[in-house]
C-alpha cells in the first residue's frame, strides 16, 4: 500500500512517524533520502494501519458524546470560578510564587497557560476532570512562573510540588479529547 506523507527534515538523529487526522508526518534527519523515508513508511505499514484505526475509533467516539448545553457551560464556569482560583492560591503559597490575574474560559485547545506578565488562564472544562487533574494543570502553570519553558529543570519543579503529575497528565492526554468534544471542539 502506498502512503502519501509529509517529510520534515531536521537535525534529529532518527526517523519517526506521526499519524494525524490530516495525514502522515515523517520526521527524519537532514541526510535522509526520499527512498529511505519510503522504506521506513512501508516497514511500519501495520503500525500506521493500527494508529489510523485508533484515530477513526476515537473520532467516532468524540462525535457520539453529548454536547454541553449553554446552561451546563454556565454551571461549569461558576464551578471553575469557585475551585480554580482557590487551588492556584493554595499551590502558589506552597511554592512561594506570585501571579497576576486568573482568567477562566472555555478554550478549544489548551487546559491552561501562563503569560509573560504572570497571568494564568485555565479552561473551565477542567471541571469535568478529576480534582487531581485540576491540581496537576494548576501546578504546571505555576511552575511556568519559575521556568517559562518545558526544560528538565521545569519538570523537576513540577514533580517536587506534585509527584503524581505524570499519572494525571496521562489521564488528561487519554481523556481530554472526549471532554473537548463535549464543548463541540473536536
Amino acid at each position: 500500500m502506498d502512503y502519501a506523507y509529509t517529510l520534515i527534515k531536521s537535525k534529529r538523529k532518527t526517523i519517526s512517524l506521526e499519524v494525524r487526522e490530516d495525514g502522515l508526518i515523517v520526521r527524519a534527519p537532514n541526510r535522509t533520502t526520499k527512498r529511505e523515508a519510503d522504506e521506513f513508511v512501508k516497514k511500519h505499514e501495520a503500525w500506521i494501519l493500527k494508529k489510523r484505526g485508533q484515530l477513526a475509533a476515537r473520532k467516532a467516539m468524540e462525535h457520539s458524546v453529548p454536547r454541553l448545553s449553554e446552561q451546563e457551560r454556565r454551571k461549569l464556569a461558576a464551578l471553575a470560578k469557585a475551585v480554580i482560583p482557590q487551588r492556584v492560591a493554595h499551590y502558589a503559597r506552597l511554592m512561594g510564587v506570585r501571579y497576576g490575574k486568573v482568567t477562566l474560559r472555555c478554550q478549544k485547545t489548551r487546559w491552561g497557560s501562563c503569560s509573560a506578565k504572570k497571568n494564568l488562564n485555565f479552561n473551565i472544562l477542567l471541571m469535568l476532570t478529576p480534582p487531581e487533574v485540576v491540581d496537576s494543570v494548576v501546578v504546571h502553570e505555576l511552575c511556568h512562573l519559575l521556568e517559562m519553558n518545558h526544560s528538565a529543570r521545569f519538570y523537576e519543579q513540577v514533580y517536587a510540588v506534585y509527584p503524581e503529575y505524570d499519572r494525571w497528565n496521562r489521564w488528561l492526554k487519554e481523556n481530554g479529547n472526549l471532554i473537548m468534544a463535549r464543548a463541540g471542539y473536536r
